[in-house]
């Protein structure tokens, strides 16, 4: 199990990764990577039971990325824990390329589902949890929504299907950096009291600091918090976090870093700012 010092490494370098792959093939979306990197790194780093030479095997836990845009940091972790060479990150979005701009699992070990669509991804989570309870297996899921996504009504028919079949095998995460598309969330949609709306849809939430991996290992770790209850994890993220000038701009849900706006960026992650 990796130390705090190793995920925190781990996420540094899920942004740099993303930061070269959106640069160079002129994707976008890179603040919505930047908010989840910590996320990821801990799941891969410290809680997922998964296996980079057996991307298959029956036992792992599933994860799922709902809020596919941000894409690029799931192939960035994947490629570091080994599941395919971190050399191939260079390819992403270009032509004839396997690595879409919004997660793909086609040709892409560890990747469960492509994804992209919102409000998808915990729908099919829910699935995958009721199988495995049907199945008697022991593995868990766990969706990543972001909270714009939760505009989405498939979303809560989906919540509401996992409390009542009592998935208790079903982790949902949500990377709470308070902004969307072209707005904030509050502005756009505003989806408070957000926990207690989770709350009284049947599950069990414990709402945490995104960024702070020791919180995030102990919330995700623990899980089920309750026999019988689904868990949701309210993560308060900032968008862009890493980079100073993308954090909480709206403008970096699109824009592409390049020239001096990508140097600049790149020199602050490899401080470690």
């Amino acid at each position: 199990m990796s130390s705090v010092a190793d995920t925190r490494e781990l996420a540094r370098r899920i942004r740099l990764h993303a930061l070269r792959m959106t640069s160079q093939g002129g994707s976008a979306h890179i603040a919505s990577v930047f908010s989840m990197a910590d996320l990821v790194a801990v799941l891969y780093g410290s809680v997922l039971n998964v296996d980079p030479v057996n991307p298959a095997w029956a036992g792992r836990d599933r994860f799922i990325l709902s809020k596919g845009h941000a894409g690029t940091g799931v192939y960035a972790v994947l490629a570091e824990r080994g599941f395919f060479p971190v050399e191939k990150l260079s390819t992403h979005y270009l032509d004839g390329s396997d690595l879409s701009g919004h997660v793909s699992h086609k040709g892409i070990p560890g990747v469960e589902l492509s994804t992209g669509s919102l409000g998808h991804g915990l729908p099919v989570g829910a699935g995958m949890a009721l199988g495995a309870k049907l199945d008697a297996r022991r593995h868990r899921v766990f969706v990543l929504l972001s909270d714009g996504e939760c505009d989405e009504g498939s979303n809560w028919e989906a919540i509401l299907f996992a409390a009542h079949h009592r998935l208790d095998n079903l982790v949902v995460i949500v990377d709470y950096n308070k902004f969307q598309s072209l707005g904030s969330v509050a502005e756009t949609l505003n989806l408070e009291p957000f926990a207690q709306k989770w709350t009284s849809f049947g599950w069990m939430v414990q709402e945490i600091d995104g960024h702070d991996h020791d919180a995030i290992a102990n919330a995700c770790r623990t899980t089920p918090w309750s026999i019988g209850k689904p868990s949701c994890v309210l993560a308060h993220t900032t968008k862009g976090k890493g980079v100073s000038f993308m954090e909480n701009s709206v403008l970096w849900h699109y824009r592409t870093a390049r020239g001096e706006e990508y140097e600049a960026a790149r020199r602050e992650l490899e401080r470690g700012a």
